[in-house]
């Protein structure tokens, strides 16, 4: 035999060869599909993650990880992507390694503050607020501040946006965290009567109300 017909005899033993390999394997694959399931995304915690310890970007990304494992090992709850624990905190501490579920983890809720009061002539009003995590940038407790308050109108069918300020330096009584996903943050409020008639107004006519700190 001719060295370039050895040559194309080991070419075709080799194709038959990786084609015989391809089966088994995709046999070997089905076999265990049909016992544990097919392959699922599951997030693990690479390192521990505290309890109460807010989950942010960076933290998520450094402490979080997707395997993919048969679907009989995936516990109920489990999580599918980091990006779904944002925001949210363990309840206990979960060891590096473990599934992250979504019963383990809730959106952390700050310490009830200690209400600052109203003031005379003054009434409280809790309005739905939206960019209220700006408040709490520097990690002091924003209650006892005074703010603007603006009310803003999404432009369209004519109309243009506009924004106003309804409120000015009034003092900020409460800021609750979101109840749940979803959910707005609520703001209490120290205002005349006048200017809580004109929030609640604003509110049940779907504007958008921001708070901005003053210096």
């Amino acid at each position: 035999m001719s060295r370039r017909a050895r040559a194309l005899a080991f070419l075709i033993a080799a194709l038959i060869c990786a084609v015989l390999a391809a089966t088994v394997a995709g046999r070997y694959r089905s076999r265990l599909d049909a016992r544990y399931g097919p392959l699922q995304p599951v997030v693990v915690a690479t390192s521990e993650l505290a309890a109460g310890e807010p989950i942010g970007p960076q933290r998520a990304q450094a402490a979080l990880a997707v395997r993919r494992v048969p679907a009989s090992f995936v516990p109920p709850g489990a999580l599918t992507q980091p990006a779904e624990a944002l925001g949210q905190a363990p309840a206990a501490p979960i060891p590096a390694g473990s599934y992250v579920l979504s019963a383990q983890l809730a959106i952390p809720h700050p310490k009830e503050p200690r209400a600052p009061g109203v003031g005379a002539g003054l009434r409280p009003v809790q309005v739905a607020v939206a960019g209220a995590e700006a408040l709490t940038v520097g990690g002091a407790a924003p209650e006892g501040r005074r703010v603007d308050v603006v009310v803003s109108r999404q432009g369209g069918l004519g109309r243009s946006a506009s924004a106003r300020i309804a409120a000015s330096a009034v003092k900020l009584v409460v800021l609750a965290a979101p109840a749940g996903p979803g959910e707005p943050w609520n703001a209490t409020l120290a205002v005349t009567e006048q200017q809580a008639l004109s929030l609640i107004a604003a509110q049940s006519a779907g504007r958008e109300i921001r708070l901005l700190p003053r210096p």
